[in-house]
């Protein structure tokens, strides 16, 4: 892997040792430059807003070289640190995890997902870790923060959710994993469990559960690491869609109240 020529890779790192910080979710490099301006500290890529930005679902629709377009675009237009979805690694192999992460720090991102699920299955758990390890030897750790997410709240065929993902966090830990991600959890309860039992900073996305727990909530159960999947992507597509059906349905365009004005939105994407 290519070093970063900054230390953008220690302030990312430097995040997780924290009381807890957001990780908004950008999806092209007007997002990530928004987002920056208002003071994020670092921005993490989505790969559903991508794939939407593209016009196609998410979930493996959109070509990887398009992701990688796009993450690369992203990680020029900030100096903040970057931390991209790559999804469960794009191909069958632990080689080819390794390939993408490796792919990734060589366009200027300092962090990464790796999925353990593909189409809603999990990878056998010694499969998922020896994933996690190829991308671990991909990354230094001083370069890269290596989020491992699994999926044994959303997979079917788990009857203990809870003791799945430990026993796949505490493996994916051990093969050098930074960070675990567990995406789906609905209750304040269990992310506290899930706290105590993982010996890593915990990521939890809001936005997902239909409880919305917030952020501080989130903080204060230990959760170390907030992102929000595709709900920033979700609110933006929301409004052109609700700004588009006022202008068919009426013509009046009462869309256009308080939004920011051409001017400064040419202030804010100036040099």
């Amino acid at each position: 892997m290519m070093p970063i020529p900054d230390d953008r890779a220690s302030t990312f790192r430097a995040l997780h040792s924290g009381g807890g910080f957001i990780l908004p979710n950008a999806w092209d490099a007007a997002s990530a430059r928004i987002l920056e301006q208002l003071g994020f500290p670092a921005i993490a890529t989505t790969s559903a807003g991508i794939a939407w930005s593209c016009g196609v679902p998410d979930g493996g629709a959109l070509p990887p070289e398009r992701m990688f377009d796009r993450l690369a675009e992203i990680a020029a237009a900030v100096s903040a640190p970057v931390s991209a979805d790559l999804e469960a690694g794009y191909g069958p192999e632990p080689g080819d995890v390794a390939a993408a992460v490796r792919r990734a720090g060589e366009l200027g991102v300092v962090g990464g997902n790796i999925e353990d699920a593909v189409d809603g299955i999990l990878f056998p758990i010694d499969e998922a870790a020896e994933r996690i390890a190829a991308a671990r030897a991909a990354a230094p750790a001083a370069t890269f923060v290596l989020n491992a997410r699994t999926d044994a709240y959303f997979a079917a065929g788990s009857d203990d959710p809870f003791r799945e993902t430990v026993q796949r966090a505490l493996r994916y830990v051990e093969a050098g994993a930074d960070c675990v991600f567990v995406p789906g959890v609905e209750d304040a309860a269990t992310i506290g469990r899930l706290v105590e039992a993982i010996p890593a900073p915990l990521n939890i996305v809001a936005g997902l559960a239909a409880t919305k727990i917030d952020v501080p909530t989130l903080f204060s159960l230990g959760v170390k690491r907030v992102s929000l999947g595709g709900s920033l992507a979700r609110v933006a597509f929301s409004a052109l869609e609700r700004a588009g059906e006022e202008l068919r349905a009426t013509g009046t365009l009462g869309f256009l109240d308080g939004v920011v004005g051409y001017a400064e939105l040419q202030r804010r994407f100036g040099a």
